[in-house]
C-alpha cells in the first residue's frame, strides 16, 4: 500500500491512477491531518509527500516519521514543485529517500516507485543485497540485515532506507572502488539522467554525519566514487 500526501487534487488523481494502473495500491490524502489518520489505521509500505500543504509541511511530516522508532525505516519520497539545489538537499538530508520535482514523467515516477518497493519487498537486486544474512561487525560498527538495525560502538542509529541499502552494499563490497553509476543501479535500480551523482554524495554525506566515529570508513576516491575500508591506509 502507498499513501500519497498531496493537496492538488488533479495531481493527486493522476499519481494515484498512474500506481493503480500498474497493479500498486494507493490511497490518497489532501493534507497532513487525513495523513496521520490513515497512519493510525493501518501502516503503508511507502509514502509519497508533497511538501506545500495546507496545514503542516511535507518536511513537517517527514520528520515527525523519521523520528518515530515505528516509523523510521519506512520508505519515503518527495514529489514537488520545489526543485532547487537546496530545497533537494534538505529534503534528502531529513531522511528522504528519493526527490522528484514537478513537472514529472510518469514514467520516470514509477521506476522510482517500483525501486523502492523492490527493495522492500526482497526482490530484483534487494537479493544481492541480502545474500549474506549475518551481522557484520567491524571496529565498532555493526549492521544486522535481518533486524536492518546500525549500530556505532553499541549505540543505535537511525539512518533512512536508502542509506541503509548503501552503507550495506559498501561492507558487502568492503576495500572495493564502487563507482557512483554502480551505486545507481544497486541502490536505486535504475538510470539516473547526468544530476543524479549529487544524490549519491548528499547519501553518502548525511550517511557519515549519522556514523558519527565509523563515518571516516566511507572513503572517497575522487573521480571515481566511493568505497568503505576499516583498515589504516597510511600503514
Amino acid at each position: 500500500m502507498i499513501y500519497l500526501v498531496e493537496d492538488d487534487a488533479s495531481i493527486r488523481e493522476l499519481v494515484c491512477y498512474a500506481l493503480r494502473s500498474h497493479e500498486l495500491e494507493c490511497i490518497g490524502f489532501e493534507n497532513g491531518a487525513a495523513f496521520w489518520r490513515g497512519m493510525e489505521k493501518s501502516l503503508p509500505d511507502l509514502v509519497i509527500l508533497d511538501i506545500m500543504l495546507p496545514d503542516e509541511t511535507g518536511l513537517e511530516i517527514l520528520t515527525k516519521l523519521k523520528s518515530s522508532e515505528k516509523t523510521a525505516q519506512l520508505p519515503v519520497l518527495m514529489l514537488t514543485a520545489m526543485g532547487s539545489e537546496s530545497d533537494r538537499i534538505t529534503g534528502l538530508d531529513s531522511g528522504a529517500d528519493d526527490y522528484i520535482t514537478k513537472p514529472f514523467s510518469v514514467l520516470e515516477f514509477l521506476a522510482r516507485v517500483r525501486a523502492l518497493l523492490r527493495r522492500l519487498g526482497g526482490t530484483g537486486s534487494q537479493q544481492t543485497l541480502g545474500e549474506e544474512a549475518s551481522s557484520i561487525v567491524i571496529n565498532g560498527l555493526s549492521l544486522d540485515p535481518k533486524k536492518r538495525a546500525v549500530k556505532v560502538y553499541g549505540k543505535p542509529v537511525t539512518i533512512t532506507f536508502k542509506e541503509f541499502e548503501l552503507l550495506h552494499y559498501l561492507l558487502l563490497n568492503k576495500d572495493l572502488v564502487l563507482t557512483r553509476d554502480q551505486l545507481l543501479t544497486h541502490i536505486w535500480g535504475y538510470e539516473y539522467d547526468g544530476t543524479s551523482n549529487r544524490t549519491v554524495d548528499m547519501h553518502i554525506k548525511t550517511l557519515r554525519q549519522k556514523l558519527g566515529q565509523c563515518g571516516d570508513m566511507v572513503k572517497t576516491i575522487r573521480g571515481v566514487g566511493y568505497k568503505i575500508t576499516w583498515e589504516d591506509e597510511s600503514l
